[in-house]
C-alpha cells in the first residue's frame, strides 16, 4: 500500500467518531472531551444511530458498566464516561455539582458527535441524567434510573446536614467505608466487594464530599415532569417502599419499574444477565426514530 494512502487511512481512523470498537469496555480506546479546559474521559463502543450513555454513581467509574457495554454495543453505540473527579477524568478544584456532571455528559455527547441518547444512570448517575434532561431535553430519548432516587433522601435540613458532616473531618474515610460496605447483598462476591471498595475509597476526599453535597442540594430535587420514557431498575430496599413508585408516576405516569431480587446496590454487577435482559427489553419498547 502506498505510504500516502496508509497515512490517509490512519488519519481518518483518528478523527472523532470515525472509528468504532465492538470489543470489551476494558479494551476500548480512551477518548477525552474537554469541559472548561479539563479532560473528561470516556469510551465508545459499537455503532449506529441508537446511542446509550452509561453514567456511574458516586465515587465510582466507568468500569462498573463492564458487563453492560458489550451486550449493549451489539445493538447500537455505547458511551461510558468517568465523571469529573472520577476515574481517568481530571479533578479540578471546583464544586462537584450535578450541573457540572451534566455538562460533562453534554461535553462527551458533543465530542462523540451524538445528537440524542438514552441516559442510564446508576445511583448518583440518576440525578446527573435527570439534570441533563432538564438542561437539554431534546438530547434525551429516554431515562433509566438504576437504584437511583428521583425524590429527596431527607425531609428535614438537620437530617441532611448531619449526614453530610460524616464526609468531612477525621472520620470521613471511616464513614465512607461503612457506607460502601452497607451496600452489599448475599449476591455480592468477595471479588465484587474488593473492586467496589477499592474504587470508591480511592476517590479524592474533596471530590467525594463535594459530590455528596451536590447530590443532596435541594435544587436537584424539584418535582418537574419527565416526559420521555423512564425505566426504574431497583434492588430490594426500604427506600423504594412507602409510596415511591406512586411518587415517580406523578412525574412520569408511564414509568416502568423492574425490581431485581437478591441484589444489593450494584445490581448491574451482581445480576448482569437479569439486568441486561430488562434493559434491552425496555430499549426494544421505545418508539422508533
Amino acid at each position: 500500500m502506498p505510504k500516502m494512502l496508509r497515512f490517509l487511512l490512519v488519519a481518518l481512523l483518528l478523527l472523532p467518531g470515525a472509528a468504532t470498537f465492538a470489543g470489551s469496555l476494558e479494551d476500548a480506546p480512551s477518548r477525552f472531551a474537554l469541559l472548561d479546559g479539563a479532560k473528561v474521559h470516556y469510551k465508545s463502543l459499537g455503532k449506529g444511530d441508537s446511542v446509550v450513555v452509561l453514567v456511574h454513581g458516586w465515587t465510582c467509574d466507568l468500569t462498573f458498566w463492564s458487563a453492560q457495554a458489550g451486550p449493549l454495543a451489539a445493538r447500537g453505540r455505547v458511551l461510558a464516561l468517568d465523571l469529573p473527579g472520577h476515574g481517568k477524568s481530571d479533578a479540578p478544584e471546583v464544586e462537584y455539582t450535578m450541573d457540572l456532571f451534566a455538562r460533562a455528559v453534554e461535553a462527551v455527547l458533543a465530542d462523540a458527535k451524538v445528537k440524542k441518547a438514552i441516559l442510564v444512570g446508576h445511583s448518583m448517575g440518576t440525578p446527573v441524567a435527570r439534570q441533563v434532561y432538564r438542561r437539554s431535553p431534546a438530547k434525551v430519548v429516554a431515562l433509566v434510573a438504576v437504584d437511583g432516587a428521583l425524590r429527596p433522601f431527607f425531609t428535614l435540613p438537620e437530617q441532611k446536614n448531619g449526614f453530610l458532616a460524616m464526609f468531612d473531618g477525621e472520620k470521613a474515610l471511616e464513614n465512607r467505608t461503612k457506607m460502601v460496605e452497607s451496600m452489599w447483598s448475599a449476591s455480592t462476591t468477595p471479588e465484587m466487594k474488593e473492586k467496589v471498595r477499592t474504587t470508591m475509597l480511592a476517590a479524592l476526599p474533596r471530590v467525594a464530599s463535594s459530590a455528596m453535597r451536590g447530590m443532596l442540594d435541594d435544587a436537584v430535587w424539584t418535582e418537574d415532569p419527565i416526559s420521555v420514557p423512564l425505566l426504574l431498575l431497583l434492588a430490594p430496599s426500604p427506600r423504594w417502599d412507602g409510596g415511591y413508585e406512586a411518587f415517580v408516576r406523578k412525574l412520569a405516569p408511564m414509568a416502568e419499574v423492574v425490581r431485581i431480587p437478591d441484589t444489593g446496590h450494584f445490581l448491574m454487577l451482581e445480576k448482569p444477565a437479569e439486568f441486561n435482559t430488562a434493559l434491552l427489553a425496555f430499549f426494544g419498547r421505545l418508539p422508533k426514530g
